[in-house]
């Protein structure tokens, strides 16, 4: 019984590391993850192995096609609109509710003042904390299961962005100003105006992603 928790544990070690290395750029799309590579490179068995590569799969970080070996996901343009349109859906369900509630979530706040003492950072520099930012006030309306998707939607744009590092979709002061002022509509509980203000500030990134994997940008990207 002891060995359970202790397996499981080193799979969640693994999966954290792989998904920590490809979130950084260290594996680029379509790099390929067998069981034997992944056991001999964290000298495990391959059940536990298979066990970290799946719980990847489950993230949409890997991507395992029938009978096919477990690869990066590269993601194209219209992944890319997918994501962003999903995470709008999501987002604005939250900010109508947090409106409502005039709630503002202090690990919002926390992502915020990070993001406010970044100095002469890269563009990757910003992600985390922009996601954070994002993701905690996903988080605060207290839903699992919600969080959960969120999560898996974050990974992605995380995906995108180690695949074009150093790019700057949006210089961090404009994401500061705008991150302020959702917190002001919430905290004012205008639920409509941060709902209509989250999509333009998450149009012009994501047009403009879409352009860095190689489409057709929209008129969003060139947006003042």
């Amino acid at each position: 019984m002891t060995s359970q928790p202790a397996a499981a544990s080193r799979v969640d070690a693994i999966a954290d590391d792989i998904r920590s290395r490809i979130l950084r750029g260290e594996y680029p799309g379509e790099t390929s993850f067998t069981e034997t590579d992944v056991a001999t490179r964290y000298d495990v068995a391959r059940p536990t192995a298979k066990a970290a590569i799946e719980k990847l799969v489950s993230e949409s970080v890997l991507e395992r096609r029938t009978n096919k070996t477990a690869r990066v996901i590269k993601l194209g343009p219209e992944d890319v609109r997918d994501i962003y349109f999903t995470r709008a859906r999501l987002e604005k369900a939250v900010l109508l509710q947090l409106a409502q509630a005039r709630s503002v979530p202090a690990g919002a706040i926390a992502a915020q003042r990070e993001l406010e003492q970044l100095d002469g950072s890269s563009g990757f520099d910003t992600v985390d904390p922009d996601m954070r930012f994002h993701m905690a006030l996903v988080d605060s309306i207290g839903s699992p299961r919600t969080s959960r998707m969120y999560g898996s939607l974050v990974s992605q744009v995380k995906l995108c962005m180690a695949q074009i590092q150093g790019l700057h979709l949006v210089q961090p002061e404009r994401i500061i100003k705008e991150h302020q002022h959702l917190l002001e509509l919430i905290e004012a509980g205008d639920g409509d105006a941060a709902s209509n203000f989250l999509d333009e500030h998450l149009s012009r990134p994501r047009e403009r992603l879409v352009a860095a994997v190689g489409g057709v940008p929209g008129p969003e990207a060139f947006r003042d």
